[in-house]
């Protein structure tokens, strides 16, 4: 079975979940080892956006999470998510960027990764990704819609940690390809994150990938 998704979603109602997510990095350039992590710990008070020109995923599954975290100002927050997982995924032409506001006497300040060009792409492993926005043209090979989030287990299972229900709504896929993606998310982890052709740059102003 093959299914193509194309378009735009506003993750403002959270058992909307039938778009899956590409890969990024919560913590920038650094591979989490094992995925030890997961999504347990408590994230930012900024998202960040991402974007790619093609995602190959292998072992695909997708479910509703809530992330734990804080705003900018130390308040409590949550934020719900759809997190997207793989088992093994290759990204090419990857861009992230993250915009820290109202630093005194620089104003906004854009930090800026880019990797998987030149011909070899970004290779991650276990990899787990909390979306809030997705825009992307994406293909799925022998998919399931509407699958108990526990039974999913084409992908690496629900992450350590995540706040989930396993009996809620959840999709699954051999396999997925992604194209023209761009995205927010929130969290990222991965078993083992490989960065090939890294580029990190940091100024002023606001500079994001879209």
């Amino acid at each position: 079975m093959e299914s193509q998704v194309r378009g735009g979603t506003r993750w403002k109602r959270f058992a909307v979940v039938m778009v899956p997510s590409v890969a990024a990095t919560a913590a920038i350039g650094v591979a989490l080892a094992q995925g030890a992590l997961a999504a347990s710990f408590s994230v930012s008070g900024q998202s960040f956006k991402v974007t790619a020109k093609e995602l190959n995923g292998t072992g695909f599954s997708q479910y509703g999470a809530i992330d734990s975290g804080y705003t900018l100002d130390g308040k409590k927050t949550a934020h719900p998510v759809a997190v997207s997982a793989f088992k093994s995924a290759s990204i090419t032409d990857m861009c992230q960027s993250v915009v820290t506001p109202d630093i005194p006497l620089l104003g906004s300040v854009s930090l800026t990764l880019k990797a998987g060009g030149g011909g070899t792409p970004v290779q991650a492993e276990n990899l787990y990704i909390d979306v809030e926005d997705l825009e992307a043209n994406a293909t799925f090979y022998n998919i399931d819609i509407g699958v108990a989030a526990k039974d999913a287990n084409k992908g690496p299972g629900i992450s350590k940690g995540d706040q989930a229900n396993p009996y809620g709504f959840a999709q699954q896929a051999d396999s997925a390809k992604l194209t023209d993606v761009k995205q927010t998310a929130w969290a990222t982890t991965a078993g083992t994150f490989k960065l090939s052709g890294l580029k990190m740059s940091v100024s002023k102003g606001v500079k994001e990938c879209y």
